[in-house]
């Protein structure tokens, strides 16, 4: 189980810093989307991977820790609040220029 969770998170990161090297502004959201995930995926699994357990200390042998639980459910929220900021400054940046590259030359560049 946590050699399939290191991969997945292995595998999230890579896509989105892949994602996140390209010239375009949709694939750097999407990139930045993706690493979010995976630290998402990465403080969870910090809990303890554990099936079935409860999530509270109790006088249970085996249980998980809640506070991991509650900063991902509030890293999701400020995820998808963020994304969306990034989506329209990046929507207005487009319909601005005409142009969606993420790394446009100066004018000093151009000469």
């Amino acid at each position: 189980m946590e050699i399939l969770v290191a991969s997945a998170i292995g595998i999230l990161t890579a896509g989105g810093l892949y994602l996140v090297l390209r010239l375009r502004t949709f694939p750097v959201i999407m990139g930045i989307s993706l690493l979010t995930y995976a630290v998402n995926v990465f403080l969870f699994a910090s809990g303890r991977l554990t099936v079935g357990a409860p999530p509270i200390l109790s006088d249970a042998t085996t249980y998980t820790d809640p506070l991991p639980q509650a900063l991902v459910l509030t890293a999701i929220v400020i995820s998808f609040g963020m994304t969306a900021v990034v989506v329209m400054i990046a929507l207005g940046a487009y319909l601005g220029g005409d142009d969606d590259h993420v790394d446009d030359p100066t004018p000093e560049d151009a000469a």
